[in-house]
């Protein structure tokens, strides 16, 4: 496995250097790397004052592991990430997916250090924007909602900024839209720019601060939270285990695993557990080979009426509709 350290930021200093450490070498606002490391497109661009962007578009023929660790303190990056294929984001050697069917919208300030693996044959679509945390306040300020809390916010002895989520169907369309657009085009560049202000006009539009828990977080709480979310994954199958349970699993008071698992998942433990149960009861109803009723009890629900409907509510039909459909 090829280890890349690597850095990102507003500046495009880093390019240069992460070239380099692809084996690769910087051909006017491309990376252009070794066709036995990745193929396919690797596009930077200054933006805007404050804001610049990375976009990926590569199959990946080599496994490899990258270790973010950035120089500058000052921005905000914001991960679209919509890779198919095993790429890991690790936390003490527990594997969280990231891509189009694990996390896929990641918001990290700048400060933190992660690793993340892509094996060979990974097709890996990502658009990746990183925003000065002055313009990002600016934002803020002229949000009713979020103008008064600015201060705590940004306050880095009051709070971290990180979540671990998935992106909203409009955001999607916005990244499939850009993805239909020709690279070389002389177009592309305004493209990309207005992609990235409707990404972060519709992640603003959508915060409020019920969403926002102002609680700071260290390498340490994000390591813990990040395993508790793959305990929960990979017990979909059981009931939901206690907070007083999960919380002891992460070292911490109930009080504040609940805040931190909120703040960096944008949910609570339980509508984190029951959503991806959701999930997989979709995936498993796509397989085709169980019924509905063998779904639920697989599942745990109570009962396959009250499975049904919490599928319709979540989902937008129910379970008979989504079969239906597969025809």
């Amino acid at each position: 496995m090829r280890k890349i350290v690597h850095s990102y930021g507003v500046e495009l200093d880093w390019v240069d250097p992460y070239a380099k450490k692809m084996g690769g070498e910087v051909v006017g606002n491309f990376v252009v790397v070794p066709d036995n490391i990745n193929t396919g497109t690797s596009y930077f661009l200054n933006c805007d004052f404050g804001i610049s962007a990375f976009y990926l578009d590569v199959l990946y023929h080599k496994q490899i592991h990258f270790r973010q660790v950035n120089k500058s303190k000052d921005f905000i990056g914001i991960y679209y990430n919509l890779t198919e294929g095993e790429a890991i984001l690790t936390a003490d050697d527990v594997a969280n997916p990231i891509g189009k069917w694990g996390y896929n919208l990641a918001i990290v300030d700048s400060s933190f250090k992660y690793d993340y693996i892509v094996n060979s044959g990974c097709s890996a679509f990502a658009l990746c924007i990183f925003v000065k945390k002055d313009v990002i306040k600016k934002y803020f300020l002229n949000t009713p909602s979020l103008r008064d809390h600015v201060t705590k916010i940004f306050d880095p002895k009051l709070n971290t900024i990180v979540k671990f989520t998935r992106m909203s169907n409009d955001s999607y369309h916005l990244l499939m839209d850009l993805r239909s657009k020709e690279i070389e085009s002389p177009t592309f560049d305004l493209y990309l720019k207005g992609t990235i202000q409707c990404l972060l006009a519709e992640y603003i539009e959508r915060l409020t601060i019920e969403d926002i828990v102002i609680d700071t977080v260290n390498d340490r709480d994000l390591i813990e939270i990040l395993k508790s979310q793959e305990y929960l994954l990979s017990n979909l199958k059981e009931p939901f285990p206690s907070i007083a349970y999960l919380a002891k699993m992460a070292n911490m008071s109930g009080s504040k695993y609940k805040n931190l698992f909120k703040k960096i998942t944008g949910l609570t433990p339980n509508a984190y557990f029951f959503n991806n149960k959701l999930l997989e009861s979709k995936k498993l109803l796509g397989r085709k080979t169980l019924t509905i009723a063998q779904v639920s009890a697989e599942l745990n629900f109570s009962n396959h009426s009250y499975f049904a409907a919490k599928f319709k509510e979540f989902f937008g039909m129910s379970p008979n509709h989504f079969i239906k459909q597969l025809l």
